[in-house]
């Protein structure tokens, strides 16, 4: 018998702030007991949402996902000790030099990516993106082509490549953050970069692919959107080019994630009166919580654990009611 809906989890870029959602799901896993990866029909993660995303598909509890940026987001985002000498007398020079923002991040990613890949490594080991039991799609930015690159798992025949990827590959494709890490390298040599630069919020990209590759109807879809906490912005009107600059990152991200909502929105027929689309994405005060911040780990799980709560019996009705079908990928 068909399943009565198609349900799409879709999950926010956000570095270390990727605890929120990894938490939000623990929290659901273990008051059910049931698996999140086996009610979702399509799963959408972009950067940190992407390494969530592969985890999920790849057989991996939410607790266990919670755990790899508990353990291992320190390491990946490895904080020097305020006290380290070596390091005061190279920002002393940075200042001194003129350097206000003593940080290498101005000349140079701000951290070497190799303790991710050995975190990826551990948690994905040697499974390919073809392993995943859900269907995923994954957003990254190909620099050399200047274009938008996103992987698939193969859940349409004309989807012929992607699958053989390793997972870790595609992680580390869609988290290479710029300014914090350097482009990834692909097995083929393609330079790949943060699928945040033009979908940090996946939502509106996994809407298009239900309903153009998959072709399910717009009244079968239920869509949730986990972000990654959004701080309240003051939009000067009158505002030129210096009154902007500072916050200019933070309008574009937030101005394609409501449009990505939107779209969501659109293709699932979401209504007040016939709710279909459901986001949670708290909003904090400006420098809360940022991408590296790996001090507020604890108070991300928190505050995951407390969204979760409350969406209890939101999941229970809408996404938990019904196991998904079984996705199987045929490969040669």
């Amino acid at each position: 018998m068909q399943q009565s809906k198609r349900k799409i989890l879709s999950l926010d870029g956000g570095g270390i702030k990727g605890v929120f959602a990894a938490a939000f799901l623990e929290t659901i896993e273990e008051a059910t007991g049931k698996r999140i990866a086996e009610y979702f029909d399509l799963i959408a993660g972009t950067s940190t949402g992407g390494i969530i995303a592969l985890g999920l598909g790849l057989g991996m509890s939410a607790k266990e996902i919670t755990q790899f940026y508990v353990n291992d987001g320190p390491r990946i985002f490895n904080q020097h000790n305020p006290l380290d000498v070596q390091r005061g007398i190279t920002k002393l020079k940075g200042w001194l030099c003129g350097k206000k923002n003593t940080s290498k991040q101005i000349i140079a990613p701000k951290y070497d990516s190799t303790e991710l890949r050995k975190a990826l490594e551990r948690a994905f080991q040697s499974n390919r993106l073809g392993d995943s039991k859900i269907r995923l799609i994954v957003p990254a930015y190909h620099a050399d082509k200047e274009d938008v690159y996103v992987f698939k798992t193969k859940h349409h025949p004309r989807l012929q490549l992607d699958w053989k990827e390793s997972a870790v590959n595609v992680a580390l494709a869609t988290a290479a953050a710029p300014t914090y890490f350097q482009a990834h390298s692909m097995p083929s040599g393609a330079p790949m970069i943060d699928g945040g630069i033009w979908a940090n919020n996946p939502v509106g990209l996994a809407a298009v692919e239900a309903r153009s590759v998959l072709g399910w109807r717009e009244d079968d879809l239920y869509i949730v959107r986990l972000g990654c906490t959004e701080e309240a912005l003051d939009i000067p009107t009158d505002a030129g080019y210096a009154g902007l600059l500072l916050k200019s990152t933070s309008l574009f991200m937030q101005g394609q994630s409501r449009g990505s909502d939107g779209t969501a929105m659109l293709l699932s027929d979401h209504r007040q009166e016939s709710p279909r689309f459901f986001s949670f994405q708290p909003r904090v005060p400006a420098g809360k919580f940022k991408l590296d911040s790996v001090e507020m780990i604890s108070r991300l799980r928190g505050l995951g654990a407390a969204h979760g709560r409350e969406a209890l019996p939101l999941f229970e009705k809408h996404f938990l009611n019904e196991k998904a079908e079984p996705f199987h990928q045929t490969m040669p």
